[in-house]
């Protein structure tokens, strides 16, 4: 696993061992980039389920100017810093914080900063034939602080697996979808009113 692209381009990314973590794989984040581009310059990123932190890392190296990692493992936000030294990235421009993704969006919402950049790629959830979700790919879609969090214009870049059938509401709006293997990417806005 490699930073793509930018300033740190073929920096390798430590991940932990074993099937905790599963990290956006470089041909998704390639497909990600490549959509965003130039959007991603000078942008506010924020990350949440961040595991090893490769997608702020990747907007930092494209000269994102902040990011804010989320990360409920103190052990995964340990990878999260070395990756940023080994990126060579600056340290002030990224934020870790070690808590609950949920319990992070509401202070956060609280707290009143945007972000033009909203990504997840949570822990995939069960496949769900006739009923709702209840996905971490859902809650988030369904709990009222991202909205909050974007300026005007911002995208929430999701991540779930295909045999997960989200519901969209409001005020999420489908900009576009990129399917790589088992993977869906989501980019999404908020409907204007």
């Amino acid at each position: 696993m490699r930073i793509i692209g930018g300033s740190a381009a073929g920096t390798i990314l430590k991940v932990p061992k074993g099937f905790v973590v599963r990290p956006t794989p470089d041909l998704v984040r390639q497909a990600i980039f490549n959509s965003l581009g130039p959007r991603v310059a000078r942008a506010a990123v924020l990350e949440v389920f961040a595991g090893t932190g490769a997608l702020s890392l990747e907007c930092l190296s494209r000269g994102a100017a902040r990011a804010v990692c989320v990360e409920n493992s103190g052990r995964h936000a340990r990878f999260i810093r070395q990756n940023l030294a080994l990126a060579r990235l600056p340290a002030a421009a990224l934020e870790i914080r070690i808590q609950d993704a949920f319990a992070a969006l509401a202070q956060l919402a609280a707290a009143g900063p945007q972000f033009d950049l909203l990504m997840a790629d949570p822990p995939y959830g069960p496949k769900n034939v006739n009923r709702r979700s209840t996905s971490l790919a859902q809650r988030l879609l369904d709990d009222p602080s991202p909205p909050k969090l974007l300026r005007p214009g911002a995208l929430f870049i999701l991540g779930h697996t295909k045999r997960d059938t989200l519901d969209l509401p409001p005020p999420w709006h489908e900009r576009k979808r990129l399917k790589h293997g088992d993977s869906v990417i989501r980019f999404l806005q908020i409907i204007p009113r």
